[in-house]
């Protein structure tokens, strides 16, 4: 077992340094042996080299140079055979394993997958010291001496390729960085870089919530949870061991060790992926994004559909801290007309601010239970904030140690000053679960999973692991008691979390953490929104107006409709985030943002839907949708809401208009009419509100009448908004599947003559516009 030590607490570990070191082996992949066709198995030889310094022209620098054993017994291997193997899960899914050592590693469940996969047939062709696996979607060529791995297409084009040690042309031999072991000298653990091609076209996208550019080709990406503290900086709440790649192809590293990804970073035409774990287990995905990833999410998961209300409005702030505050602010939403679904309590429900005991301040809250009654009845739910450390202070830190329910370090000692809830220790899920029980059978709504992140990486768990293997772990098992114990309380998938691995997706939904209040945090946010989305995340929302400050009233107006064309919209921060508290304009602006929301929600929960059943982010890059079009691929600032609203926020502060790059085919701009050819870039101007939409032609958007709350939408009569072409035949027939929470109708337009057939026998009144 991999035991990795830090000289800060939870510091990001970074892999790539382990293969810099003087005194440590590095053993390269050379040739493979014993490969049995039928098993797809066999062994890979690693050659025994290590860093020697070289000097030319006064410049000192580190290469290879083979190595000698010097280690006895004398029955220790120079150049050990380690065992790897091929297999496949689908007709697109590749699956490559290699174990850094002889040792029989013993067989888990992996609690990122749903299920161990079942082996899937391709065909297979042996050659002349090579094998070719092939489906109809691609082929994988190994070629036995020297070992390479080759990934076509099924056009049989090259996608990707391992970089082994004779492939450098590098006037240094370990630039690029080999497919290659390192075995450490401090303790004899191996890890493992294990090296594929860049096309020089070559774009790259995912890896979790990652606030950096969205193309993540150059980029060196550590893969280790950590309290990103904002919204522009290399470090995730969410990261994930999954990539896309523009040349059609994506890729997913089932590990929850510390790992890091180098995309060109150090060497432009290589790929590395650093993994920290005795055996090393990757899937290749064939295809286009939308393929990869519904490839990705029926092997990880897919996300569950929230429940209507909570794609309502949700007004919060830090904090409210009594009864009266919370009872009126939901007088005055409803006074203002403003619609909203959620009011989240965040840290102040406690009769300590932020001592998490899980019961309300009987000072503060009189009657807590009759407060969510009442907020109910007029269409609120509560959300509630909590988290999985017990300070000192905390009358459930003792309770919490004595009954073992915590992490402890190596020498039986807390790590840390807090007492931190084991995740993978069985009777600790159940008793956190029953403290978060009993406020769930009050009558709350959603628990907020706040944190996550501090799981100690030098613990030692429950599962006998060390916080190694259970650090990433942590925020899925987190999101895993949550999620579990509001369904079997509420019998809806929702809880409100930062933290995630992949797995994590199933567990509906999360937020984007701590944003500042700038337009720059704006946009980082939208492309962490993007990027985890990329990453099988259906459902992902963020903190409107940015967290950390009071929001500037300008900034405020603009990311309200922004956030509003999210799967879920919370405006959270530092106080005051209620619109009353700005001026008498921004209450409008407000307002008309929510009623837009609103009116779209059959069209919103419809594309929920849809999006759940096949893996995908409501919110969505242009080449997700647009894969062929190269322009799409260099979009990072537009999205799609759903598959027909192209989005494009403002984040120019006094800004009216801005650049917006249509994909191929004809558009109109909601609100306005106006036509616009795409496949180019047009100027374009907002209306009412700052932001610019798009429908793409031949869409049909189902609305409804603006309702103060979701439990009041009139679903029986619903418009529908039609976008055709001017050149369209008026009878030109066209269908639309919408869903409620309680129905799914089938809707058959032609011309003005509309049938429909409901699942659940409900009566509707369609009303036609056609743009």
């Amino acid at each position: 077992m991999i035991h990795t030590k830090s000289d800060l607490l939870n510091k990001t570990i970074d892999i790539r340094e382990m293969f810099s070191g003087d005194n440590d082996l590095i053993f390269n992949a050379v040739q493979v042996s014993d490969f049995d066709k039928n098993s797809q198995t066999g062994k890979i030889r690693w050659d025994r080299y290590s860093n020697k310094p070289r000097m030319a022209f006064n410049n000192i620098a580190l290469s290879y140079e083979k190595t000698p054993i010097w280690e006895f017994p004398p029955e220790y291997e120079e150049n050990p055979c380690y065992p790897f193997s091929i297999s496949f899960v689908s007709d697109r899914t590749i699956r490559l394993k290699f174990n850094l050592g002889n040792r029989i590693v013993k067989e888990e469940q992996s609690m990122m997958l749903l299920k161990e996969p079942a082996k899937y047939n391709w065909d297979v062709e042996e050659g002349n010291d090579k094998i070719t696996y092939s489906s109809k979607y691609g082929k994988v060529v190994l070629e036995y001496n020297p070992f390479r791995i080759f990934i076509y297409d099924d056009k049989d084009n090259i996608i990707t390729q391992t970089r082994t040690f004779g492939d450098s042309y590098c006037l240094k031999n370990n630039e690029p960085i080999p497919f290659s072991i390192v075995r450490r000298s401090s303790d004899f653990k191996k890890m493992m870089a294990a090296s594929f091609g860049l096309a020089h076209d070559e774009k790259i996208y995912g890896c979790g919530e990652s606030f950096t550019r969205l193309n993540k080709r150059g980029q060196y990406i550590p893969l280790c949870t950590i309290d990103a503290n904002g919204a522009q900086t290399k470090d995730m709440y969410k990261p994930i061991p999954f990539y896309i790649s523009s040349r059609g192809y994506g890729m997913f590293v089932n590990t929850s060790t510390p790992m890091s990804f180098d995309f060109g970073s150090l060497y432009d035409d290589t790929l590395t992926t650093y993994v920290s774990d005795n055996t090393v287990d990757m899937f290749i995905f064939i295809g286009n994004p939308k393929e990869v990833v519904s490839e990705y999410t029926a092997l990880t998961g897919r996300s569950e559909v929230p429940p209507l209300w909570s794609f309502g409005l949700w007004m919060s702030r830090i904090t409210y801290k009594a009864e009266d505050e919370v009872r009126q602010v939901a007088h005055r939403l409803r006074e203002n007309k403003i619609p909203c679904d959620v009011i989240h309590i965040d840290t102040g429900w406690f009769e300590k601010d932020w001592r998490c005991d899980y019961e309300f301040s009987k000072n503060r809250f009189d009657d807590p239970r009759k407060m969510i009654e009442d907020l109910k009845e007029s269409g609120f739910h509560i959300s509630l904030w909590q988290l999985p450390y017990f300070t000192p202070y905390n009358k459930l830190y003792a309770e919490a140690i004595e009954k073992g329910y915590v992490v402890l370090s190596e020498d039986n000692e807390l790590p840390t000053e807090d007492a931190i809830i084991d995740f993978s220790n069985e009777d600790a899920v159940k008793w956190y679960q029953n403290l978060l029980r009993k406020l769930l059978e009050m009558g709350v709504g959603a628990i907020k999973a706040d944190f996550g992140e501090a799981a100690p990486i030098f613990g030692r768990y429950a599962s006998g692991k060390s916080g190694h293997y259970e650090h990433n772990l942590y925020p899925l098992r987190y999101n895993k008691a949550v999620s579990e114990v509001t369904k079997e309380v509420n019998n809806e998938f929702i809880i409100w979390a930062r933290s995630a691995w992949s797995g994590s997706q199933r567990y509906p939904l999360h937020w984007g953490g701590d944003a500042e209040n700038t337009d720059s945090a704006m946009a980082a946010s939208l492309r962490a929104g993007l990027s985890l989305g990329l990453c099988g995340f259906t459902f992902w929302s963020h903190d409107i107006g940015g967290f950390v400050r009071k929001s500037p009233e300008e900034l405020y107006t603009r990311w309200m409709p922004f956030g509003m064309l999210t799967s879920h919209s919370r405006c959270h921060g530092e106080p005051p985030k209620e619109p009353w508290e700005y001026s008498n304009e921004f209450v409008k602006v407000f307002r008309e943002s929510v009623e837009l929301k609103y009116q779209l929600m059959p069209y919103i929960y419809t594309e929920a839907v849809k999006s759940a059943m096949n893996g995908y982010p409501m919110m969505r890059t242009l080449f997700f949708e647009f894969p062929e079009d190269k322009t799409a691929w260099l979009i990072e600032d537009e999205y799609f809401f759903g598959e027909n609203l192209l989005v494009a926020p403002i984040f120019e502060p006094d800004c009216d208009k801005r650049e917006v790059y249509l994909p191929v085919g004809d558009w109109v701009q909601y609100g306005t009419n106006n036509r616009f050819k795409g496949g180019r870039w047009i100027s374009a101007k907002n209306e009412s509100l700052p932001i610019l939409i798009f429908v793409k032609d031949g869409s049909i958007i189902p609305k409804v009448a603006v309702s103060q709350c979701t439990k009041d939408i009139d679903w029986a009569n619903i418009q529908l908004d039609m976008y055709t072409t001017v050149d369209a035949e008026d009878n030109q027939k066209q269908d639309i599947n919408i869903y409620s929470d309680k129905d799914c109708v089938k809707v058959i337009v032609e011309g003005d003559i509309v049938d429909y057939v409901s699942d659940n026998n409900k009566e509707y009144n369609f009303n036609i516009i056609k743009y």
